[in-house]
């Protein structure tokens, strides 16, 4: 068993990452705190992620569809599909996204 505090993960970008292959867990997250504005560049994983967004709002595409997305909104983005957020709203964008890997591996497409 192990016990963390979220400052004990990095911080990058905006996001702290736990990373689950340093933890002996096959998942990874990010716990995402978005300025608004800020987000990632389209991308792909050849993982399953799922996006829960906690407080805040976010513009979310998975594939061809455009959506806002607000608190309590989860998100389900296959494995290989082009997918991006953007905090859309006045407030941080609290999110927990976790992909269904050990670690991460994004393929940026912009």
């Amino acid at each position: 068993m192990s016990f963390l505090n979220l400052e004990q993960l990095p911080f990058v970008g905006m996001s702290h990452e736990f990373v689950g292959e340093n933890q002996g867990v096959p998942f990874s997250a990010y716990i995402v705190n978005a300025r608004p504005g800020q987000g990632p560049p389209l991308h792909t994983h050849p993982y399953v992620e799922v996006a829960f967004t906690l407080e805040g709002s976010a513009t979310i595409t998975v594939g061809n569809e455009t959506r806002e997305v607000n608190a309590g909104g989860i998100v389900i983005i296959p494995a290989n599909t082009p997918h991006r957020f953007v905090s859309s709203g006045d407030a941080i964008l609290r999110q927990i996204d976790i992909h269904a890997s050990p670690k991460f591996i994004q393929t940026n497409l912009e």
